[in-house]
């Protein structure tokens, strides 16, 4: 014998709240690839303090999540003459945002940025990182 399943019936107001708390939990997805020299090892990390900066407004979107990249103070190898991706996930930006620098603030040269980057529909970006 089978069961009939019935959907279930959800009162608005509880619809309208796990629509605003979904907005409040958008985020914003990194592919970096970063490229490695020709003649010798390299190594890279990330540090907590990368941010996304819109330009448009005083918001600042934090990192959240990392994969296939170290936290400082760790480092991760990248293999010669090869280009290496990593995902960087981040706190959302606001929905009138349309440019947004990333940029990883640390007190030493050689920090990741990429200035200038055009806000999508997806919050999903791929991007080629230079030291």
């Amino acid at each position: 014998m089978s069961e009939t399943i019935v959907k279930p019936i959800i009162a608005e107001e509880i619809l309208l709240e796990l629509q605003s708390k979904m907005k409040e939990e958008k985020q914003v997805i990194l592919h970096c690839c970063f490229k490695s020299d020709f003649i010798m090892e390299e190594k890279i990390r990330i540090w907590s303090s990368t941010y996304l900066i819109d330009r448009n407004s005083d918001h600042i979107s934090k990192l959240i999540h990392f994969e296939n990249i170290s936290l400082f103070p760790t480092w991760t190898e990248v293999p010669i003459a090869k280009e290496y991706w990593f995902t960087l996930v981040f706190s959302g930006l606001p929905d009138d945002c349309k440019v947004f620098d990333f940029i990883e603030l640390i007190p030493q040269s050689g920090g990741f940025f990429q200035e200038g980057i055009t806000r999508n529909s997806s919050d999903i970006y791929r991007i080629i990182l230079d030291i």
